[in-house]
């Protein structure tokens, strides 16, 4: 579903941001992308979404392929994809339903479908009673819940969520993480940046931890090297 052959990227003045980067993400998993700030989590999601490119080798995502990819395939691989960033990005003069809305009338969604999936999405995320209010009258992770309704809204098979509760209190920060994980086990993969660590080790998810732009770590390969480990033992015995 999402796959990352051997990925590098490089910016301007030769800052090396991915080195050989390897990886794939299954349809309905749930992972972190862990590491310090500046190690490239927010860089392998940019290459996700098709905001940047990679310098050498290959992403690809639900049928698209980065050597490939056109500018007129963006705003298609886009629909696919739910974003949700750390700062909102919320529409301050617009209302709860207005800011859900808007993510389906700018891929042209019809005007007798908008309403009927606004008001699905924000009763998933509870705040069917908050449709008419400003982001300025909502709380922090209200706002947030807002954020992730509009990225559900076009029904995605992967949230990508770039430090969701980095802006949050400790309350809101369990409860937003509480809501990616039933967005999750309603079948939608969602790969999670971020760097509290409690977080982390408070779920039994797959983990990638980042370091200077490459993969030191992979709970996953590691669980598949304890599995050969257990069978390689019993087979001995």
């Amino acid at each position: 579903m999402i796959k990352f052959a051997k990925v590098f990227k490089a910016y301007p003045k030769g800052t090396l941001a991915l080195r050989d980067v390897s990886f794939h993400l299954s349809k309905g998993e749930f992972a972190f992308l862990t590491g310090h700030s500046g190690a490239g989590k927010s860089t392998i999601l940019r290459l996700i979404y098709a905001e940047e490119l990679p310098t050498e080798g290959e992403v690809r995502v639900s049928g698209f392929a980065t050597r490939t990819l056109t500018r007129r395939e963006v705003p298609r691989l886009r629909r696919r994809l739910g974003i949700v960033f750390q700062d909102f990005r919320l529409l301050e003069q617009r209302t709860a339903e207005e800011n859900v809305a808007f993510a389906l009338e700018v891929t042209g969604a019809r005007r007798t479908t908008i309403g009927p999936k606004v008001a699905r999405v924000l009763a998933q995320v509870g705040l069917a009673a908050k449709a008419t209010a400003y982001p300025h009258e909502l709380s922090g992770g209200e706002q947030q819940r807002v954020a992730i309704a509009r990225a559900l809204v076009n029904d995605p098979f992967v949230l990508l969520a770039d430090e969701p509760t980095g802006n949050l209190d400790e309350r809101a920060t369990r409860g937003t993480f509480q809501l990616l994980r039933d967005i999750n086990a309603s079948g939608t993969a969602v790969l999670m940046a971020t760097h509290d660590l409690d977080l982390v080790r408070s779920a039994n998810y797959r983990t990638i931890e980042l370091q200077e732009g490459a993969v030191v770590f992979d709970s996953a390969d590691a669980d598949g090297a304890d599995a050969a480990g257990a069978d390689t033992a019993g087979g001995a015995a």
